[in-house]
């Protein structure tokens, strides 16, 4: 779920672009430790209101990243009820495991936040998604962010520079998926009930490129 509001112009779309580019083989090598679970990915814009970008999940071994660009405020209420009507029972698969969502964010939310963040936590499968968010810059509102995650042992990811954002979209992308897909498929009811998820390992602590934004 990817911010394009306009405080993205600039250097910020491009390193997103690129990191999501760079982190797509080190996904389908994690995916591929565990060839008994399908993954499949969907990627979502939000800036002037919300759309997706894949109309369907697509499995990972044929998801190619399109380039996106800036478009206005940030509608991220809108990119959760879009979300959660995706998560609804009727259109989730019998069997699965949690999904997995990675909000990213420069800024502050311009719509409803509250109503949509109630509408994912309002499906049994947006309750039950490992939540990620990557914040970026100083002007990220990281209490949204906690909010979205609502989990008191995962902390937002906080990206001040170029190389932070490319190593963390490679993190959430790979470590997060390997985590969520390591056990055997369980039946949907199984699936929605019990605790959370574990945690997954903490983030990498540093970086290679020392350009701040």
């Amino acid at each position: 779920m990817l911010d394009v509001s306009g405080s993205m112009a600039g250097t910020k779309i491009g390193q997103l672009n690129h990191a999501i580019r760079e982190a797509l083989p080190f996904m389908r090598d994690s995916a591929d430790e565990n060839p008994h679970a399908a993954v499949e990915v969907r990627a979502m814009t939000f800036g002037t209101g919300a759309r997706w970008m894949t109309p369907n999940p697509v499995p990972l071994a044929d998801f190619s990243w399109t380039d996106v660009t800036i478009n206005g405020i940030t509608d991220m209420g809108a990119a959760l009820k879009l979300m959660a009507q995706e998560l609804s029972v009727g259109r989730m698969p019998d069997r699965g495991l949690p999904p997995v969502l990675v909000l990213v964010s420069d800024g502050q939310p311009t719509d409803d936040f509250v109503s949509g963040l109630n509408a994912l936590l309002a499906e049994p499968w947006g309750r039950r998604a490992v939540r990620i968010a990557i914040g970026i810059g100083d002007d990220a509102d990281l209490d949204v962010l906690r909010r979205f995650i609502d989990h008191q042992e995962i902390e937002p990811l906080e990206v001040h520079n170029a190389g932070d954002l490319v190593q963390f979209i490679k993190y959430v992308s790979t470590v997060v998926l390997k985590s969520a897909s390591a056990p055997a498929s369980q039946p949907a009811d199984s699936t929605l009930n019990g605790t959370p998820p574990p945690p997954p390992p903490p983030p990498p602590t540093t970086v290679d490129d020392d350009q701040v934004w």
